[in-house]
């Protein structure tokens, strides 16, 4: 598996990013979703990395420059066939060595309350990300679990 810096507007990608769309409208209540959409994963804010192997994309995640000392950890997906592969856990310690190289002291994540996002939510604290209150402009969400983690 090989982790690069790539293009949302990509083909493969946009098909993944549909679908990390679409299930986040099925699970959570359309006001409670806060997933990007390809064009404003390309703001130069952000830096999105795919993981890849033979060139088949296996998933995807994101990194939103908040400030300098602080980083928002987006759209984060496995594609479907590359699950239980060990793909997200691979993408989140490559985005969390990569905020620590960009000097962030800390990086914060929205995701889902739903039993969907468990998966996730377990990941991250694997990682020592610990809940926090909603930051950068998130409200309180009964359908929404704020994380963050010193780096």
């Amino acid at each position: 598996m090989e982790i690069h810096l790539d293009d949302p507007r990509r083909p493969d990608v946009l098909g993944l990013l549909e679908e990390h769309l679409t299930d986040m409208y099925a699970t959570s209540p359309a006001e409670s979703v806060h997933a990007l959409d390809p064009d404003a994963l390309a703001a130069p804010s952000i830096s999105l990395w795919t993981a890849r192997e033979d060139d088949v994309l296996l998933g995807c995640v994101a990194l939103k420059r908040l400030s300098d000392e602080h980083a928002e950890l987006k759209s984060m997906r496995t594609a479907t066939a590359a699950r239980r592969r060990g793909v997200a856990a691979a993408l989140l310690d490559h985005v969390l060595a990569e905020a620590r190289s960009r000097g962030h002291a800390r990086i914060s994540l929205e995701t889902g309350t739903e039993d969907y996002f468990a998966p996730a939510r377990a990941l991250y604290v694997t990682r020592g990300f610990t809940e926090c209150a909603p930051f950068e402009g998130y409200a309180l969400d009964p359908n929404s679990v704020f994380l963050t983690l010193a780096l």
